[in-house]
C-alpha cells in the first residue's frame, strides 16, 4: 500500500465514528440534489466509490434497485453495515477495496457516484477513468466534491486542509473537473455550500501536532477576505463553508 493510501486508512479508521456523526446530520436537500443530478431511479444498479460510512449509499438505496459500496477502510465499512441495519435496508452490498483499480468488470453499473473523495486521491483522473469503465454505456457517472476557482486559491486551501486532515491531497480546480467530464455527454453541474463550525470540525479530526491551531489561524485570517473561497465568518464562533460542485455525465 502506498503512502497516500496508508494515510487515508489511518485517518479514516480513526475518523470512522466521528465522520459518520458529522455527515449523518446532512440536510435531506443535499442528498436529493445528488440523487436528482445523478438521475438515480428504481431500476438503477449503483456503485458508490469510496463510500465511507455508507451515508450516501443508504440514501441512494432508498430509491435505487441496488447499491454497492466500496471503501478502502474496513472501519468505514463496519459503520456502513451498522447504518444499513439501523435503517432496515436490504438492497445494499459492501466491499473493502480500492478505488483504483476497482475490482468490478466493465459496464457493471448503470450509475457510478462518489462524494467528498476526489480531494483525497493522488490520481483523481485515474479513479475517474475507473468509474467510467465500470459504468454501462448510457449510464451516468457523478462526482461530488469541493472545488477551487484558481491555482492560487487551491494552493492556499490545500495548505489549510492539510493542517486539519493529513490525508488531504488537493482540491481540484473546477476547470480540471470539467475537463474530465468533457469525455461524457449531457454533463450537468450543480453547486452548493456545505457549512462547517471550526471547533466542531476539529473535534472530529486527527491533525498532526500544531495542525489544529494552524487551521484555525488560516480560517480566521480569511474572514472578510475570502481568498480561500470558503466564506469564513467569526459571528457566533469561527465558521466557514466548503464550496461543493456536483458534476454528472452520461457514458457514450
Amino acid at each position: 500500500m502506498d503512502k497516500q493510501r496508508q494515510l487515508i486508512v489511518e485517518q479514516f479508521t480513526r475518523q470512522a465514528v466521528p465522520f459518520s456523526g458529522m455527515h449523518a446530520r446532512d440536510d435531506s436537500e443535499i442528498h436529493q440534489l445528488l440523487i436528482n443530478t445523478a438521475d438515480i431511479g428504481s431500476n438503477d444498479e449503483v456503485l458508490d466509490v469510496a463510500c465511507g460510512p455508507g451515508l450516501v449509499a443508504c440514501e441512494l438505496a432508498k430509491v435505487a434497485r441496488h447499491v454497492t459500496g466500496v471503501d478502502l477502510t474496513r472501519a468505514m465499512i463496519d459503520q456502513a453495515e451498522t447504518r444499513q441495519k439501523s435503517l432496515g435496508l436490504t438492497n445494499l452490498t459492501w466491499n473493502v477495496g480500492d478505488a483504483q483499480p476497482l475490482t468490478f468488470p466493465d459496464a457493471s453499473f448503470t450509475r457510478v457516484v462518489t462524494r467528498y473523495t476526489f480531494h483525497h486521491f493522488s490520481d483523481p483522473a485515474g479513479v475517474f477513468a475507473e468509474m467510467v469503465r465500470v459504468c454501462k454505456p448510457g449510464g451516468r457517472v457523478t462526482v461530488c466534491d469541493v472545488f477551487m476557482t484558481s491555482r492560487e486559491q487551491g494552493e492556499a486551501y490545500d495548505r489549510m486542509e492539510k493542517f486539519r486532515d493529513p490525508s488531504h491531497t488537493r482540491a481540484l480546480p473546477l476547470t480540471e473537473l470539467q475537463a474530465l467530464f468533457s469525455t461524457l455527454d449531457d454533463v450537468r453541474q450543480e453547486f452548493y455550500k456545505y457549512p462547517a463550525d471550526v471547533e466542531d470540525l476539529l473535534s472530529r479530526a486527527f491533525p498532526d501536532p500544531g495542525g489544529a491551531d494552524a487551521f484555525r489561524q488560516m480560517v480566521a485570517a480569511d474572514v472578510g477576505i475570502n481568498r480561500l473561497g470558503i466564506d469564513a465568518s467569526s459571528k457566533g464562533g469561527l465558521k466557514f463553508a466548503f464550496p461543493v460542485v456536483i458534476m454528472s455525465g452520461v457514458k457514450r
